[in-house]
């Protein structure tokens, strides 16, 4: 069931593009909407330790995996449209635009730490890599988290708009703090 629903976005989108659904300017729309999927499953995948220790509800650690999977997914349709539709499959133009608009080199940054936590997301890589570099490996996410941030911000500084930008940002904020408040109340061994 949980995958059905973080496909309904993907479907959405596909069904908007056919429909001409998308506005003046279908392309920018759909890069820009992939990119908004992204970063909200990246909220969401942060969101799922503390709901399950607020909640106690244990079974949604089994959809942390996949939530995950999905904001990789979604970074990976997002990059996918941008080279179709923006740079037409040039790998040259994507190099050269990757290099000349910081906003797009830390996309594809997180793209590329994204692609390391893919690839050991599953329960070979952990037990070959051994859960603590495996874990610490995984705790990339919160510099994804940042990146992200920091893409969305720059994307949004042409057009002066920093609203949504800075919703994610507090999003963010709440939930990385609450991770270092948990960290910072343990009580150390002696």
């Amino acid at each position: 069931m949980g995958f059905v629903l973080a496909l309904l976005p993907l479907a959405w989108l596909v069904w908007a593009a056919f429909a001409n659904q998308l506005g003046a300017n279908p392309a920018e729309a759909l890069i820009r909407s992939l990119g908004d999927w992204t970063i909200r499953f990246l909220v969401l995948v942060l969101a799922i330790t503390p709901l399950r220790t607020v909640t106690g509800w244990v079974a949604l650690a089994r959809l942390r995996r996949m939530v995950g999977l999905f904001v990789f997914f979604y970074a990976c349709m997002h990059l996918l449209a941008y080279a179709w539709f923006d740079m037409e499959f040039s790998v040259p133009g994507i190099v050269d635009d990757v290099i000349k608009r910081p906003f797009i080199l830390v996309g594809f940054l997180g793209w590329l730490l994204l692609l390391a936590l893919a690839a050991t997301s599953f329960n070979r890589a952990i037990r070959a890599m051994g859960a603590k570099r495996w874990q610490m490996l995984h705790r990339a996410v919160y510099a994804i988290a940042g990146l992200a941030v920091l893409h969305f911000f720059w994307m949004r500084s042409g057009k002066n708009d920093f609203a949504e930008v800075a919703v994610y940002a507090a999003l963010f904020a709440v939930l990385l703090g609450w991770r270092l408040w948990r960290r910072l109340s343990k009580p150390r061994a002696v």
